[in-house]
């Protein structure tokens, strides 16, 4: 019987793969149904699990969009665009935001 070669493999990095924002925006909830969920959590009125998730989500993608417009806009100074966008996304609206909100959505393009 032969003897087998033992060769190692190379280990080479894996891409991390880039998700579209316009894609997962179409999965989120209407415009009217993400007003009342704001509305809902502004007024202490109970959420449901499935509906904070819902919300939190459609936050989320609001933000990274805001994110990737004014970091391309020539008006907006560099490095700008991540207060501004946080403020209007959830300062102003009383919600604490959530942890590592930033780095989440540089997987997105």
């Amino acid at each position: 019987m032969p003897k087998k070669n033992k060769t190692k493999k190379r280990k080479t990095k894996k891409r991390k793969p880039k998700y579209s924002l316009q894609k997962a925006k179409k999965r989120i909830v209407s415009k009217k149904k993400y007003q009342e969920l704001i509305y809902k959590r502004q007024h202490n009125k109970k959420l449901s699990l499935n509906e904070r998730k819902k919300l939190d989500e459609a936050l989320f993608f609001n933000y990274c969009s805001c994110v990737k417009s004014l970091k391309y806009d020539d008006k907006v100074k560099d490095y700008l665009e991540y207060p501004v966008c946080m403020s209007s996304i959830y300062k102003k609206r009383g919600f604490t935001p959530p942890k590592g909100v930033t780095q989440k959505c540089s997987k997105y393009k």
